[in-house]
């Protein structure tokens, strides 16, 4: 297991008290690197072959007899290093509420309507420049009882895959002007203004698509002075 960065870096800390679950789960002792074995350089990877036609767009990619209930958005950025090199084939996956703010997950039972045209989850591979693109509904806000009338930011996952499944880096994306940010106490584990202001997407009328969908930009940086923070620190 990777440790965490040192304090002051960018990344969450394990352990942020407002985020209450961290107090039960973050770890006591310093973690132990673990060097990668031979499984980790030589085992499956994830190719062209397992991504389907239509993953990518969440619209169309569940069993659907009706379109998706929501505002249909489209999110696209590019993947890339610390110099910002893209990097080309990438497995990106995300995954998120329905417009009501409800997943389907059977410990998801908030008073919210499931909808059964949308499955919630996508993945694609990074093209030649890096980039990606999602067409998807834009997430509704949901209480998760981490505190009195506490509710999440409409936001989406994101992971990243690198040459291994071991390889993996997780963070959200959020949208720029949510009111719900300044109380959210997972986005506000992020040290520093500038860090947080990295993981809001941000709106693109170029990416737009007239009469069908808004759209929304977001890079993702996996290492470096401006890499993303990541649930899991650095890769």
């Amino acid at each position: 297991m990777r440790d965490r960065p040192d304090s002051g870096t960018d990344h969450p800390p394990y352990l942020h008290e407002p985020y209450v679950s961290t107090v039960l789960r973050a770890p006591r002792r310093r973690l132990v690197p673990l060097t990668a074995g031979l499984a980790e350089s030589t085992g499956p990877v994830f190719g062209q072959d397992a991504v389907g036609e239509l993953d990518h767009d969440l619209t169309r990619n569940a069993v659907r007899t009706a379109a998706p209930l929501g505002e249909r958005i489209v999110v696209t950025g590019r993947v890339l290093d610390s110099g910002g090199r893209p990097l080309q084939g990438a497995l990106l996956e995300i995954w998120q509420a329905n417009a009501a703010g409800r997943y389907i997950h059977q410990k998801d039972q908030h008073d919210a309507p499931l909808d059964p045209n949308f499955a919630g989850t996508g993945r694609c591979l990074t093209d030649h420049d890096g980039r990606y693109s999602f067409t998807t509904i834009r997430p509704g806000a949901y209480p998760w009882l981490n505190h009195e009338n506490a509710w999440r930011p409409p936001h989406i996952h994101f992971s990243i895959f690198g040459r291994s499944f071991s390889q993996r880096l997780v963070t959200q994306m959020y949208f720029p002007g949510d009111p719900l940010l300044a109380f959210d106490p997972i986005y506000n584990s992020i040290p520093g203004e500038a860090a947080k202001e990295r993981l809001l997407a941000r709106f693109d009328l170029s990416v737009t698509q007239p009469e069908w969908a808004l759209g929304f930009d977001f890079d993702l940086v996996v290492n470096g002075a401006q890499q993303t923070p990541f649930e899991n620190g650095s890769p």
